[in-house]
């Protein structure tokens, strides 16, 4: 199992890896997307500096390769028990939040842009879509409310992800073992503490609001 382990990992953390925000902008507007705006890769900033369609891409992209990070370590836990390489009784969850979490590790820390990315809230809803559906749906009904209430993705994007622990607390059917509980509260403090300089700003009433044009 260490092996088989070894390879989720790693296949998750080169899915997560893949820059989709970088390459759009790079391929469309011919642009580092590290140099302009907040300098961030994710889809805020490609949303502010490369426009709406290129945002709602980034976004996309993003949350796919997150999805498909998780479903890959479901069917490789499939495989595995349908082969007798694993007990029937090592549980799926734990392949699945093996995935989920490598996968945001690989956007918030990736290889190829020498582990400078993004903050992990699009893939970290991705992965959650697959391993928890209703506790990803709910945080990202939160996350909503809170962007039309206050115009601050940042402040959105931390009462989100902060948020969906307690959701999966009290949504998540079935076995919940402890790696993936762990999981879920680990991926939502790493994006809570990607956002450390938005805190920063907000707490200098610095942070932009989005749909607002700043001050020349």
């Amino acid at each position: 199992m260490p092996l088989t382990s070894l390879l989720i990992a790693a296949a998750a953390y080169l899915l997560g890896s893949i820059p989709a925000g970088y390459l759009l902008v790079r391929l469309f507007r011919h642009q580092d997307i590290r140099s302009v705006g907040s300098g961030n890769i994710g889809a805020t900033n490609v949303l502010r500096t490369g426009g709406k369609g290129l945002g709602a891409v980034t976004f996309l992209l993003d949350m796919l390769k997150g999805c498909a990070a998780v479903w890959l370590g479901a069917l490789a836990w499939t495989f595995l028990v349908h082969g007798a390489l694993i007990a029937s009784t090592f549980p799926r969850r734990n392949c699945e939040a093996l995935a989920a979490l490598c996968a945001v590790l690989g956007h918030m820390f990736p290889v190829w842009l020498r582990f400078r990315g993004g903050k992990g809230v699009a893939t970290g809803f991705g992965v959650f879509l697959v391993a928890a559906p209703w506790a990803a749906l709910a945080a990202i009904t939160i996350f909503f409310f809170v962007l039309a209430v206050s115009r601050y993705v940042s402040v959105a994007s931390i009462l989100g992800a902060a948020s969906f622990p307690v959701f999966a607390w009290f949504l998540v059917r079935g076995a919940r073992p402890a790696f993936f509980t762990a999981v879920e509260i680990t991926v939502a403090l790493l994006i809570i503490l990607k956002h450390h300089q938005n805190i920063r700003r907000l707490f200098a009433g610095t942070e932009s609001r989005f749909g607002v044009k700043q001050p020349a």
